[in-house]
């Protein structure tokens, strides 16, 4: 399950100096938006992108239909990504040293650099090499490198009934 996850961290590698287990490349490539709209607000910090949006920064692309972008007075970003293909948000990066991509999908996919948190809400599921985490809401700590998964829309989760899901792959045996 921690291997499906690693790269979650990675989710806004274009608002991060330096990212977490990512295909670290990616951090020094360009960052490409394409939208059917942009609205750039240098004054207060909030760049919005709607519609059809992808962005995309050496291996990661990112699909939504609305991407906003905050800075705080102290330089450090947050990132809302909603809507998309289904109606969810969609991340996909390739791990650092290996030819296999992290994928995930949500209806909201949030990123706080200062925290280095990462938070999938709504029908949100991280795939990587076979594994799989599936549940309302799943949250990453770059700094921890831990997560949790609930079945909730917060990480309280709730008492609906609903679970979480993973599918945790066998590993290789390590060769000494």
């Amino acid at each position: 399950m921690k291997a499906g996850l690693h790269l979650v961290a990675s989710l806004w590698i274009a608002l991060l100096p330096a990212a977490v287990q990512a295909e670290r490349a990616d951090s020094e490539q360009p960052v490409s938006i394409e939208a059917n709209r942009g609205s750039i607000d240098n004054r207060n910090n909030v760049h919005v992108f709607e519609g059809s949006v992808v962005l995309s920064q050496g291996s990661l692309t990112i699909r939504c239909d609305k991407l906003v972008v905050t800075q705080d007075g102290s330089g450090f970003q947050r990132g809302v990504a909603t809507g998309g293909d289904g109606g969810r948000a969609s991340i996909r990066q390739r791990r650092e040293a290996r030819a296999d991509f992290v994928e995930g999908r949500a209806d909201r996919i949030e990123y706080d650099a200062r925290s280095k948190k990462a938070t999938l809400i709504g029908r949100a599921e991280v795939t990587s090499g076979g594994d799989e985490v599936r549940g309302e809401y799943i949250e990453y700590d770059g700094l921890s490198e831990s997560y949790l998964v609930t079945n909730g829309k917060s990480a309280e989760g709730s008492d609906n009934g609903g679970r979480v899901r993973a599918i945790i792959q066998p590993r290789e045996e390590r060769k000494q």
